[in-house]
């Protein structure tokens, strides 16, 4: 027995200490201490002492970490001679000196929408979690310019609950907005940058971002405090708790936050936000712990519209056509609404030193809604013939609708209509907004049979989402660790319109007002001529079913000189419609019940490697090739109306290289990366109102059209460049380069569906070929500095350049229906050089802005007060953030008489940056 208890004490071996606060040495209470790749852990007791046994004979790394202080790594060489080591006191300086408030990054989905689908598509909220001198310049500095890493959307990045995906099922993006205003309670986050390897999850093109709630991490104490911004929202109060982990091995933590605006930079929109979080931690022992995190974040916020050159000529960046005063109260029309709770239980168990598992599940209920307003309301009146037919609807209450703007009444250059241009631009400088008064008044003095003619609805989507995974991490030596995991997604997503007020009406007629045929016009051949009250669906009515298994399996190979790791994914998706309405242009299976079952299988690879010259000079490689399911976004080509599948639906493939140089040194840190994406098969679909196009041969040259591209090709290429230089011990300039190019690289297909023609007409291939992808700008500079003083006040001022940013084209205006006559034939005076000239992807202007920020943290007593502030666009300078071509003039004809004139009727519309915008927080920490 004794000979038994004498080779384990040569196995084996401890580590202790005590962990107190480096500014005031009081002890830390529930510090985390791991030692790194041994699944070993321990919290520090309330006198922050802490002893972590059995841990093998090696050269070990402990990592020590508690939210609000710097991490500290410690390495320890444990041996037969020396098995039992006391690190003694061990001092954690607290993030005090430049506690940068990360709700300024002007980038979500609860600030500015990049299209007219309104969807963000940005990834700078997801780069704060890291170090690196690029990519917080690009979170913090290039955020307001819809500026992309690499060009990548956020549906090519991952951002995880506790090891949980949190991107919707329906486009693969984070929704913002289901965390938003719980800054302080998610800062613990783990940034896995691109394609490099990550321990939960396989990734994407533009990494992973993993946030960490469990409740004993926090450090025990109480926040409060409040923020003032001109930007999305006016004011912010917010407050958290964390209790520290307790005697008994239980932890909390909460945190309460409202957010609020009439309106922000732009006019009319107004911000209503509520959040809640809660996380629940228990460590049932050494091995095991168990917690619980609820998210519920409410918002509400009003929309900004993108707007013609002659709008913003006449009004000014400001301008917001979506609202109005109704009775003196300011009603924004395009009101998004988004509450959707996420409840989440994790399951962690250190099954012995080497190996690792920990279980979540996930669910998350709720809708979103996105408001606008109907004009199309009619009633059916009977001829002398007994036949049916139906009349009604309204003009367009759109304040920027084109026959209302000056240019309408200019648009003959032979025949100029100056006495009602005067008239249009006088009206629109003096109420240009939408006029709530006037659409009750139509309701209730119009003959419509009480109907209303004009009616607040909102497009919904009420989703219910369950998740499974399990996360294995397991040390199989010294040089090797493998990571897996396994994963269940199931997901019913409810997609209806809802009718929200009648607006003065008894009434709502559910038919299409522009459908001829009463029975093609029915919204629902099952209840047809139906009259819709408020607070009930309309319109259109379906379900989406989608089921998502996955697994992912990765392998690390570390030793001095080399870290490596090869990864495999695999990933089968099913989705289905289930139509709950029959729509009368898609009659029976058409429209009603359900459609085809889709069914896809993907997978991937990426392995990547970092060289270590020296402990200076450091070089990385890393390479991918991925396979993912079309989105359920893009496989039903008008989902709405119909069970119509997308004609040549396939998976989207990618590969992607980089490689980088990477230099520390005393007295200059640098990183130099080269990347190539090459993304190939991507489906886009897009819906419009479009006048010349060649309809098979017919007269007609109009219809309301769904746009189905297929088969896209991009390739994205650049230098990425990161330098910090400190200079003196407290200043420390830093510079950023960012050199891309991301262009199409085939000719796709198009082809259009409608409910105005029965078979899909193909227009064949789109000329996108060397146009570049919109997406902000594809160059970024900044230069800077920050100065930090030992009596914790800081400041720093960047100048950022931007250059080669451009508009989204209308794919229409590139396929045979431009140059063809309605005939079929050529157009006879078709000129190829104006048609170069008329489909010159627009660039926009390069543009320059200064920013500032600085903070300041003071101590009383045990307490701490600290103050933060940021001044965006100092110059003021007005440039555009983003923009697309309007399809409305599909073919040379339409499109040569519009731009011929001054102002056009259907120029492309924008987005503007901030102007010189502001953020100021103050925060109690005690």
């Amino acid at each position: 027995m004794t000979s038994i208890y004498w080779i384990q004490a040569q196995l084996y071996g401890s580590i202790s200490g005590k962990i107190i606060k480096k500014s005031t040495a009081i002890e830390l209470e529930s510090v985390h201490i791991v030692v790194q790749n041994y699944n070993l852990s321990e919290f520090s007791k309330s006198d922050g002492s802490f002893q972590i046994s059995r841990i093998p004979l090696n050269d070990v790394l402990i990592q020590i970490s508690l939210i609000g202080f710097e991490t500290l790594k410690i390495p320890v060489s444990l041996d037969s001679l020396n098995p039992d080591i006391n690190l003694g006191i061990i001092r954690l300086t607290e993030k005090i000196e430049q506690e940068i408030d990360q709700s300024f990054i002007n980038l979500n989905d609860e600030d500015l929408l990049v299209n007219d689908k309104g969807e963000s598509n940005s990834i700078s909220g997801l780069l704060v979690a890291t170090k690196d001198v690029f990519l917080k310049t690009v979170a913090y500095e290039f955020s307001p310019t819809f500026f992309r890493p690499r060009n990548l959307g956020s549906e090519y990045s991952k951002v995880l609950l506790n090891g949980v995906s949190l991107n919707k099922l329906y486009n693969n993006r984070p929704q913002w907005s289901n965390w938003g205003g719980l800054n302080d309670v998610l800062r613990n986050q783990e940034f896995t940058l691109n394609t490099t390897a990550s321990a939960k999850i396989f990734g994407d093109l533009a990494g992973v971002t993993n946030i960490i709630t469990n409740a004993a991490s926090y450090a025990k104490g109480i926040k409060i405090s409040y923020a003032s911004s001109n930007r999305s929202y006016r004011g912010r109060l917010m407050a958290s708790f964390s209790s520290g982990l307790l005697n008994n091995g239980w932890a909390y933590t909460f945190s309460v936050s409202r957010r609020y605006a009439n309106s922000g930079f732009r006019e009319g929109t107004l911000y209503d936000a509520n959040s809640f979080f809660i996380a629940i931690e228990k460590i049932i022992n050494k091995k095991q712990s168990l917690n619980f995190t609820a998210i519920y974040a409410k918002n509400i916020r009003g929309k900004s519209s993108p707007n013609t050159q002659e709008v913003y000529d006449l009004k000014d960046i400001k301008y917001n056509g979506y609202w109005g005063f109704q009775e003196s109260v300011l009603r924004n029309s395009r009101t998004r609404k988004i509450v959707e709770p996420i409840l989440q239980l994790n399951h962690f168990w250190n099954i012995d030193t080497n190996t690792s598992l920990q279980t979540n599940i996930t669910y998350q209920f709720g809708k979103s809604g996105n408001s606008r307003l109907d004009y199309g309301g009619a009633q059916i009146i009977e001829n002398n013939n007994g036949e049916q037919n139906i009349i009604g609807g309204g003009t367009n209450p759109d304040p920027t609708y084109y026959q209302k703007l000056p240019s309408y009444f200019l648009r003959d250059p032979n025949n100029p209509d100056y006495a009602n241009a005067y008239l249009a631009e006088k009206e629109f400088l003096k109420n240009g907004q939408v006029k709530w008064t006037d659409l009750y008044e139509a309701n209730q003095n119009i003959g419509n049979n009480g109907n209303s003619i004009y009616a607040l609805y909102e497009d919904r989507n009420d989703d219910k989402q369950f998740t499974f995974n399990t996360i294995l991490n397991k040390k199989m030596s010294d040089k090797f660790i493998i990571n897996a995991n396994v994963e269940y997604k199931q997901l019913r997503s409810e997609n209806f319109a809802w009718m929200l007020d009648l607006l003065g009406g008894k009434g709502y007629l559910d038919v299409d007002s522009y459908e001829n045929n009463i029975q093609e016009a029915q919204n629902d051949l099952n209840n047809p001529n139906r009259i819709v009250l408020e607070n009930e669906r309309f319109k259109y009515n379906f379900n989406f079913d989608t089921k998502v298994y996955s697994g992912f399996a990765q392998t690390l190979y570390s030793t001095r000189k080399l870290d490596a790791y090869l990864a495999f994914n695999f990933v089968g998706t099913t989705y289905q419609r289930t139509g709950l309405f029959e729509n009368g242009a898609f009659p029976e299976n058409a429209s009603f019940g359900k459609s085809k079952e889709l069914n896809f299988l993907s997978f991937g690879v990426k392995t990547g490697a970092t060289y270590k010259l020296t402990g200076r000079h450091i070089f990385t490689a890393n390479t991918s090739f991925l396979s993912n399911a079309p989105t359920l976004q893009n496989s039903f080509s008008n989902a709405r109306e119909n069970n119509d599948i997308v004609i040549g639906l396939t998976n989207e493939k990618s590969v992607a290289i980089d490689v980088s140089y990477v230099l520390r040194h005393p007295k200059i840190n640098a990183k130099i990366t080269a990347y190539m994406i090459d993304i190939k098969d991507q489906t886009d679909i897009s819906f419009y109102f479009a006048d010349g196009l060649n309809l098979n041969n017919t007269s007609e040259t109009t219809a309301f059209v769904q746009e189905v591209l297929t088969g896209i090709n991009q390739q994205n290429t650049g230098i990425e460049i990161g330098i910090e230089v400190p200079v003196l011990m407290n200043i420390k300039l830093k510079g950023v380069a960012a050199i891309g190019q991301s262009v199409y690289t085939n000719n796709p297909n198009l082809y259009l569906t409608s409910d105005d023609f029965t078979e899909p007409l193909n227009y064949g291939e789109v000329l996108l070929k060397n146009y570049f992808v919109a997406g902000g700008p594809q160059q970024a500079y900044s230069v800077g500095f920050e100065y930090s003083s030992p009596k914790y006040w800081w400041f720093g001022a960047t100048g950022n350049y931007f250059n080669n940013a451009f508009i989204d084209i209308a794919p229409i205006t590139r396929t045979k229906n431009f140059y063809l006559d309605a005939d079929g034939l050529p157009i006879d005076d078709y000129d190829i050089n104006i048609a170069k000239r008329l489909l010159r992807q627009e660039k926009f202007e390069a543009y320059f802005l200064v920013n500032l920020v600085g903070g300041k943290s003071w101590k009383i007593n045990n307490n701490y007060i600290g103050f933060f502030a940021n001044v965006s666009n100092v110059l003021n300078t007005s440039y555009k953030t983003g923009g697309f071509e309007q399809s409305r003039n599909a073919n040379y004809y339409t499109l040569l008489e519009d731009q011929l004139r001054d102002k056009p009727l259907f120029g492309a519309k924008y987005w503007f940056g901030y102007g010189t915008s502001y953020f100021a927080s103050v925060y109690y920490r005690f």
